[in-house]
Protein backbone atom coordinates (compact mmCIF):
# COMPACT_ATOMS: atom_id res chain seq x y z
CA UNK A 1 0.00 0.00 0.00
CA UNK A 2 1.20 3.51 -0.87
CA UNK A 3 -0.02 6.70 0.74
CA UNK A 4 0.11 8.98 3.74
CA UNK A 5 -1.79 9.54 6.96
CA UNK A 6 -2.80 13.09 7.84
CA UNK A 7 -2.55 14.19 11.44
CA UNK A 8 -2.55 17.56 13.13
CA UNK A 9 -0.87 19.32 15.98
CA UNK A 10 -4.34 19.71 17.49
CA UNK A 11 -8.00 19.49 16.61
CA UNK A 12 -9.41 22.13 14.28
CA UNK A 13 -6.19 22.78 12.32
CA UNK A 14 -7.80 21.89 8.98
CA UNK A 15 -6.66 18.31 8.39
CA UNK A 16 -9.59 17.57 6.09
CA UNK A 17 -8.76 20.41 3.70
CA UNK A 18 -5.16 19.24 3.54
CA UNK A 19 -6.35 15.67 2.97
CA UNK A 20 -8.47 16.92 0.06
CA UNK A 21 -5.45 18.74 -1.38
CA UNK A 22 -3.43 15.53 -1.07
CA UNK A 23 -6.16 13.58 -2.85
CA UNK A 24 -6.12 16.13 -5.64
CA UNK A 25 -2.33 15.76 -5.90
CA UNK A 26 -2.63 11.96 -6.03
CA UNK A 27 -5.37 10.96 -8.52
CA UNK A 28 -6.61 7.47 -7.86
CA UNK A 29 -5.94 7.59 -4.13
CA UNK A 30 -8.84 6.73 -1.82
CA UNK A 31 -9.53 8.93 1.18
CA UNK A 32 -10.00 6.90 4.37
CA UNK A 33 -11.46 8.17 7.64
CA UNK A 34 -11.18 5.21 10.03
CA UNK A 35 -13.43 6.81 12.64
CA UNK A 36 -15.63 9.93 12.54
CA UNK A 37 -17.26 11.91 15.31
CA UNK A 38 -19.47 14.99 15.42
CA UNK A 39 -22.04 13.80 12.89
CA UNK A 40 -24.86 15.48 14.80
CA UNK A 41 -23.46 18.90 13.94
CA UNK A 42 -20.99 18.58 11.05
CA UNK A 43 -20.75 17.17 7.55
CA UNK A 44 -18.70 13.94 7.51
CA UNK A 45 -15.09 14.53 6.52
CA UNK A 46 -15.39 11.88 3.81
CA UNK A 47 -18.25 13.83 2.23
CA UNK A 48 -16.18 17.03 2.34
CA UNK A 49 -13.25 15.37 0.58
CA UNK A 50 -15.51 13.74 -2.02
CA UNK A 51 -17.12 17.09 -2.76
CA UNK A 52 -13.94 19.17 -2.87
CA UNK A 53 -11.49 16.73 -4.46
CA UNK A 54 -13.74 14.23 -6.24
CA UNK A 55 -11.88 11.37 -4.58
CA UNK A 56 -13.34 7.98 -3.68
CA UNK A 57 -13.79 7.67 0.07
CA UNK A 58 -14.21 5.11 2.82
CA UNK A 59 -15.37 5.73 6.37
CA UNK A 60 -15.25 3.49 9.41
CA UNK A 61 -17.25 3.78 12.62
CA UNK A 62 -19.12 7.06 13.12
CA UNK A 63 -20.62 8.77 16.16
CA UNK A 64 -22.86 11.79 16.68
CA UNK A 65 -21.08 13.53 19.54
CA UNK A 66 -18.16 15.84 18.77
CA UNK A 67 -15.74 14.16 21.17
CA UNK A 68 -12.52 12.18 21.01
CA UNK A 69 -13.44 8.98 19.15
CA UNK A 70 -12.88 6.58 22.04
CA UNK A 71 -14.96 8.77 24.35
CA UNK A 72 -17.76 9.12 21.78
CA UNK A 73 -17.76 5.36 21.20
CA UNK A 74 -17.95 4.52 24.90
CA UNK A 75 -20.78 6.99 25.42
CA UNK A 76 -22.62 5.33 22.53
CA UNK A 77 -22.07 1.90 24.05
CA UNK A 78 -19.82 0.85 21.18
CA UNK A 79 -16.46 -0.87 20.93
CA UNK A 80 -13.91 0.23 18.32
CA UNK A 81 -10.92 -2.09 17.98
CA UNK A 82 -7.62 -1.75 16.17
CA UNK A 83 -8.84 -4.27 13.62
CA UNK A 84 -11.97 -2.23 12.96
CA UNK A 85 -9.89 0.91 12.43
CA UNK A 86 -7.65 -0.88 9.95
CA UNK A 87 -10.55 -2.48 8.04
CA UNK A 88 -11.36 0.50 5.75
CA UNK A 89 -7.77 0.47 4.46
CA UNK A 90 -7.86 -3.15 3.31
CA UNK A 91 -7.55 -3.88 -0.38
CA UNK A 92 -6.46 -0.37 -1.35
CA UNK A 93 -3.35 0.43 -3.38
CA UNK A 94 -3.15 4.18 -2.67
CA UNK A 95 -4.61 5.99 0.32
CA UNK A 96 -4.84 9.34 2.02
CA UNK A 97 -5.95 8.55 5.56
CA UNK A 98 -7.01 11.10 8.14
CA UNK A 99 -6.99 10.73 11.90
CA UNK A 100 -9.01 12.66 14.47
CA UNK A 101 -7.51 15.40 16.60
CA UNK A 102 -3.80 14.87 17.16
CA UNK A 103 -1.46 11.94 16.70
CA UNK A 104 -2.00 10.31 20.10
CA UNK A 105 -5.76 10.79 20.46
CA UNK A 106 -7.37 7.43 21.17
CA UNK A 107 -9.23 6.43 18.04
CA UNK A 108 -10.23 3.05 19.44
CA UNK A 109 -11.72 2.02 22.74
CA UNK A 110 -8.73 -0.32 23.02
CA UNK A 111 -6.36 2.67 23.07
CA UNK A 112 -5.34 2.53 19.41
CA UNK A 113 -3.96 5.84 18.08
CA UNK A 114 -3.12 7.08 14.60
CA UNK A 115 0.53 6.42 15.43
CA UNK A 116 -0.40 2.75 15.88
CA UNK A 117 -2.17 2.67 12.52
CA UNK A 118 0.80 4.34 10.84
CA UNK A 119 3.04 1.63 12.26
CA UNK A 120 0.69 -1.17 11.18
CA UNK A 121 0.19 0.25 7.68
CA UNK A 122 3.83 1.37 7.28
CA UNK A 123 2.67 4.78 6.07
CA UNK A 124 4.33 8.14 6.76
CA UNK A 125 2.60 11.14 8.30
CA UNK A 126 1.75 14.55 6.94
CA UNK A 127 1.51 16.89 9.92
CA UNK A 128 -0.87 19.85 9.63
CA UNK A 129 0.26 22.81 11.72
CA UNK A 130 -1.04 26.23 12.66
CA UNK A 131 0.95 29.28 11.53
CA UNK A 132 0.95 31.31 14.74
CA UNK A 133 2.66 31.52 18.09
CA UNK A 134 3.03 28.14 19.81
CA UNK A 135 3.13 26.06 16.64
CA UNK A 136 6.85 25.26 16.87
CA UNK A 137 6.40 23.46 20.18
CA UNK A 138 3.20 21.67 19.15
CA UNK A 139 4.70 20.56 15.84
CA UNK A 140 7.96 19.34 17.35
CA UNK A 141 6.06 17.40 20.02
CA UNK A 142 3.98 15.71 17.33
CA UNK A 143 6.97 14.85 15.17
CA UNK A 144 9.08 13.60 18.07
CA UNK A 145 6.22 11.40 19.27
CA UNK A 146 6.07 9.90 15.78
CA UNK A 147 9.81 9.38 15.51
CA UNK A 148 9.94 7.78 18.97
CA UNK A 149 7.54 5.14 17.62
CA UNK A 150 9.51 4.60 14.43
CA UNK A 151 6.94 6.45 12.28
CA UNK A 152 8.28 8.56 9.43
CA UNK A 153 7.13 12.15 8.93
CA UNK A 154 6.86 12.98 5.22
CA UNK A 155 6.51 16.68 6.00
CA UNK A 156 4.57 19.56 7.44
CA UNK A 157 1.76 21.60 5.89
CA UNK A 158 1.08 25.00 7.42
CA UNK A 159 -2.64 25.62 7.08
CA UNK A 160 -4.77 28.77 7.23
CA UNK A 161 -1.84 31.10 6.72
CA UNK A 162 -3.12 34.68 7.03
CA UNK A 163 -3.01 37.20 4.21
CA UNK A 164 -1.21 39.58 6.54
CA UNK A 165 0.94 37.37 8.77
CA UNK A 166 2.36 38.75 12.00
CA UNK A 167 6.02 38.41 12.97
CA UNK A 168 5.47 35.02 14.66
CA UNK A 169 3.77 33.53 11.59
CA UNK A 170 6.50 34.83 9.29
CA UNK A 171 9.41 33.56 11.37
CA UNK A 172 7.70 30.26 12.20
CA UNK A 173 8.08 29.04 8.62
CA UNK A 174 11.86 28.70 8.98
CA UNK A 175 11.43 27.06 12.38
CA UNK A 176 8.96 24.51 11.04
CA UNK A 177 11.16 23.73 8.04
CA UNK A 178 13.96 22.91 10.48
CA UNK A 179 11.78 20.22 12.10
CA UNK A 180 10.68 18.37 8.94
CA UNK A 181 10.25 19.17 5.23
CA UNK A 182 7.83 22.06 4.73
CA UNK A 183 5.53 20.72 2.01
CA UNK A 184 3.23 23.70 1.56
CA UNK A 185 1.86 26.87 3.09
CA UNK A 186 -1.91 26.89 2.56
CA UNK A 187 -3.65 30.28 2.72
CA UNK A 188 -6.79 30.90 4.73
CA UNK A 189 -9.77 30.69 2.39
CA UNK A 190 -13.55 30.76 2.65
CA UNK A 191 -15.08 27.87 4.57
CA UNK A 192 -15.93 24.93 2.33
CA UNK A 193 -13.57 25.86 -0.49
CA UNK A 194 -10.36 24.23 -1.62
CA UNK A 195 -7.39 26.62 -1.56
CA UNK A 196 -5.55 27.19 -4.86
CA UNK A 197 -2.43 25.33 -3.70
CA UNK A 198 -0.76 22.34 -5.32
CA UNK A 199 0.76 19.92 -2.83
CA UNK A 200 3.70 17.82 -4.02
CA UNK A 201 3.31 14.18 -4.94
CA UNK A 202 4.48 12.01 -2.06
CA UNK A 203 3.76 8.52 -3.42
Amino acid sequence: MNGVLVTGTDTGVGKTIVAALLCRAHPGATYVKPVQTGLASDEPDAAVVARLAGAPTRQGAAFDEALAPAVAARRAGATVTRGALLAPFRGLDAVVGEGAGGLLVELGTDGTTLADLADDLELPLVVVARPGLGTLNHTRLTCEAAWARGVRVAGIVVNRYPAEPDLAARTNLDGLAAIAPLLAVVPRTAEGTLPPVALPRLF
